[in-house]
């Protein structure tokens, strides 16, 4: 039994958009994920595996960054302009930083193995779809 290999081009843009949205990077309808950040083995539409992905600490690094890179300039905003008592601007600031993350965080996991799969990297270089 001969296995083929996927060789056509994987396009970059709509499978980021497809993992933004913890969609499957293949076919866009099936959940990639099983719980908050656990990603399923394989898609339950179109079965493509997603088992190969190493996400690894990379979600969380860029979620740091970016929450790091908003919320540091509207600390700096908010301080300077309204001098809020400390306790309520640590209040404010801490909440927000903690959404932020919450949000980005399963998307940016997402969006990395979307890239991974676009770029047939970790595993996603030999596999292919298997039709139901």
């Amino acid at each position: 039994m001969t296995v083929e290999h996927d060789t056509a081009e994987r396009e970059l843009r709509p499978s980021l958009r497809r993992g933004w949205r913890r969609r499957c990077p293949s076919c866009g309808a099936g959940p990639m994920m099983r719980g908050y950040l656990k990603v399923r083995d394989e898609c339950p539409v179109c079965g493509q595996q997603l088992s190969g992905h190493r996400a690894d600490d990379g979600p969380a690094y860029l979620t740091i960054l970016i929450v790091g890179h908003l919320m540091a300039p509207l600390l700096h905003w908010y301080f300077v302009s309204f001098r809020p008592d400390p306790l309520n601007m640590i209040a404010i600031f801490s909440v927000g930083c903690v959404a932020l993350s919450l949000y980005l965080l399963p998307r940016l996991k997402g969006a990395m193995i979307g890239y991974q799969w676009a770029r047939r990297l970790h595993g996603f270089d030999t596999q292919e779809a298997s039709t139901p």
